[in-house]
């Protein structure tokens, strides 16, 4: 797989005003489904982020859905099963992360389970630091 797109990616590409809008939409129109993939758990994630939103940037559940839809045509979901997701949550245990950390280091274990070799986010510093194998991944979307 070459390519994780992270949650962040995936919001700047919906919204048309966001300030990253142009690459985001970019890196994911760059992409086939067997190019790259995103964790299962970014499209609770999106659905979240969009309906969750204040004043006219807030969606309707059928609006994000719609979104939602095209994600999972365009890319390849990645699951884990119980093994990896208690893998990944002693892995963080031993970092001596805490709290929401846990979220993106699912989505880094997701991208280490499908080979990615680039994880692409606007949150770089919330992915170095889960260590080498996944911090030489991180890439910032270019213009």
């Amino acid at each position: 797989m070459k390519a994780f797109l992270d949650t962040s990616v995936l919001i700047a590409t919906f919204y048309g005003q966001h300030q990253f809008h142009q690459p985001s939409i970019a890196l994911f129109l760059r992409f086939k489904r067997a190019d790259a993939c995103i964790g299962a758990h970014s499209l609770a994630e999106i659905y979240a982020s969009l309906t969750g939103r204040n004043g006219r940037d807030r969606v309707s559940g059928d609006e994000a859905m719609l979104f939602i839809t095209d994600v999972r045509e365009r890319l390849t979901i990645i699951n884990l099963d119980d093994q990896e997701y208690f893998a990944a949550l002693a892995a963080s245990a031993a970092l001596g992360l805490a709290g929401g950390a846990i979220y993106d280091a699912l989505l880094a274990h997701c991208a280490l389970k499908a080979r990615a070799r680039t994880i692409y986010t606007w949150n770089a510093k919330d992915f170095t630091r889960f260590g080498p194998e996944i911090a030489g991944r991180v890439q910032v979307p270019s213009a």
